[in-house]
């Protein structure tokens, strides 16, 4: 029976086949990624992807990609791009996602929001029949008055704890803000009700729904890739 790095190696390998030379493309984060870059490491060495560049969505990433070769650029320099492709914490109905326990969620979906095509990789772990029943729903906030959204987190029906480093200091992101992951003991009933309530709400930054964004999941199981479309 394969394992889940079996399986993970099996989205990225297939994902890396829809990169081109000449691009550029966001690259995500975490551990389904990072097969990913080693498949796209060993196109660029053997010069089939000449003109790429890629923005990636971490500090992880970004020094990742400098070890392997993959050339970088910064959404500054190329403010639109042709594809992002990235991992996911769970992948419900319409590929409607939670994403973050990698602790880069906000530059995750600033990037994922600057490509025409966003492509989700994950072994088939990670599909749900409703977001939140597996991975809690992180969101990051800024440190001031961090204990404010405790009680509105509950509000909406969670069970928020605030991320912790293993020094126990406070979880930083690399925007050096807090995440405060938040379960919902019976999964997220309305994703986009709860969006909408977490959007606006003052030191909220950013959280780990990304709703409508992905047009594709290559979801790697025991029988195979399948290719998941909205």
């Amino acid at each position: 029976m394969a394992s889940a790095d079996d399986l993970k190696r099996a989205a990225a390998r297939r994902a890396a086949t829809l990169v081109t030379g000449d691009t550029v493309v966001g690259l995500g984060t975490g551990s389904t990624v990072r097969p990913l870059l080693e498949a796209i490491a060993e196109r660029v060495a053997t010069g089939d992807l000449a003109g790429l560049a890629a923005v990636p969505t971490s500090e992880d990433t970004s020094a990742r990609c400098r070890a392997l070769g993959i050339p970088l650029t910064t959404l500054e320099e190329h403010p639109r791009l042709a594809l992002c492709i990235d991992g996911a914490d769970e992948i419900g109905p319409g590929l409607a996602l939670i994403k973050g326990l990698g602790g880069a969620l906000l530059r995750e979906k600033i990037v994922a929001t600057a490509a025409a095509r966003y492509v989700i990789i994950a072994d088939d772990s990670k599909r749900v029949r409703r977001l939140g029943l597996r991975a809690p729903l992180p969101v990051e906030v800024v440190p001031f008055g961090w204990s404010s959204h405790e009680a509105f987190f509950r509000r909406l029906g969670a069970e928020p704890i605030l991320r912790r480093a293993p020094s126990g200091e406070p979880y930083r992101t690399d925007s050096g803000n807090y995440i405060v992951d938040c379960r919902f003991g019976r999964g997220i009933s309305d994703p986009a009700a709860l969006a909408r309530a977490l959007d606006p709400r003052a030191g909220v930054v950013e959280h780990g729904l990304f709703l409508r964004m992905a047009h594709q999941a290559i979801v790697a199981g025991p029988r195979g890739v399948k290719v998941l479309t909205r």
